[in-house]
């Protein structure tokens, strides 16, 4: 316990006027401003991705090599795809790309009938800290077989709530009770994919996110159904990835059909298939690949 002394003296004559109190300064007065919160920023600086960035992505999954290149090795592959990306950024900034199929269509039925397969929750962390030591996007690759695509999607919230994750829906591989992915073709809306960019969106206003990336992949005009309802939404950049397959001019063909009167605001993308694409001759290179118009702003290699 500590004591304050204090020590009056006595006079006999009439007390001093007493001194005005000093007043504090204004420095002392001012209130300390508060930190200026950390905005949150695109792995490579910048909160927008277009017009600034050429996307170029590998896609894949753990030991799964015919679906991509982002099966093993992940340093080695992500220095690759640096040396890709990089043969792409004539005059924009290259952004890489790790697409990770977390949710994987298959021809059995599974234990809950939903014909299809999920990652576990630590090998999507060992890819997001590879693509954070590379300074690379992570897009979550979702290909929902009977399950709902957007059910799916919710439960990588914890994911998508970061500021370098994006996510890509695979509709060819989501089907209908009854169906099973492989033996048909599944599809998607224009009004699926609005409330699926519609949540994404939510997550941006309400964490504050740069851009989000947002892609849907498509093969054949039937897979998106009523696609000119598709509408942009705040923060969410979306890329209708064309999946053409075969010959050069086979490919440019499927490209032109598909994004023909696509709606305003969504951007293009461009697929390339080591092992298909080259049964037909050379795979393209990044200077055919930048030459197409309009050119596309997401290239993805699988």
């Amino acid at each position: 316990m500590s004591c304050l002394l204090v020590l009056v003296g006595c006079a006999d004559t009439a007390p001093a006027p007493s001194a005005p109190k000093a007043q504090p300064s204004a420095v002392a007065s001012s209130p300390k401003p508060s930190p200026k919160a950390v905005e949150l920023q695109l792995p490579r600086g910048g909160r927008r991705i277009f017009p600034g960035h050429q996307l170029v992505a590998f896609v894949g999954a753990p030991g799964s090599p015919a679906l991509g290149p982002l099966d093993a090795d992940l340093d080695e592959r992500a220095q690759r795809l640096e040396q890709t990306a990089t043969s792409y950024s004539k005059d924009r900034r290259a952004l890489p790309v790790m697409e990770l199929i977390v949710v994987l269509a298959q021809g059995s039925a599974g234990r809950d009938g939903k014909y299809r397969s999920r990652i576990a929750s630590p090998q999507i962390d060992r890819y997001l800290a590879v693509a954070r030591k590379h300074k690379m996007l992570l897009v979550l690759g979702v290909q929902p077989g009977q399950a709902k695509p957007l059910t799916e999607i919710r439960r990588l919230e914890q994911w998508l709530k970061q500021p370098d994750v994006g996510l890509a829906l695979d509709p060819e591989w989501e089907v209908g009770p009854g169906q099973v992915p492989g033996r048909v073709f599944g599809r998607t809306s224009g009004a699926e994919l609005n409330s699926i960019a519609a949540y994404l969106s939510t997550l941006v206003t309400t964490n504050r996110l740069p851009e989000k990336l947002f892609v849907f992949h498509q093969l054949s005009k039937p897979i998106v159904r009523n696609e000119a309802a598709l509408r942009t939404h705040p923060g969410i950049v979306t890329v209708k990835s064309v999946d053409g397959i075969g010959a050069r001019t086979d490919k440019l063909d499927t490209y032109n059909r598909l994004i023909t009167g696509l709606p305003q605001g969504i951007h293009t993308g461009f697929k390339l298939f080591y092992d298909e694409d080259t049964r037909h001759g050379p795979l393209m290179t990044p200077s055919q690949v930048l030459a197409i118009r309009p050119r596309p702003e997401l290239v993805t290699y699988e």
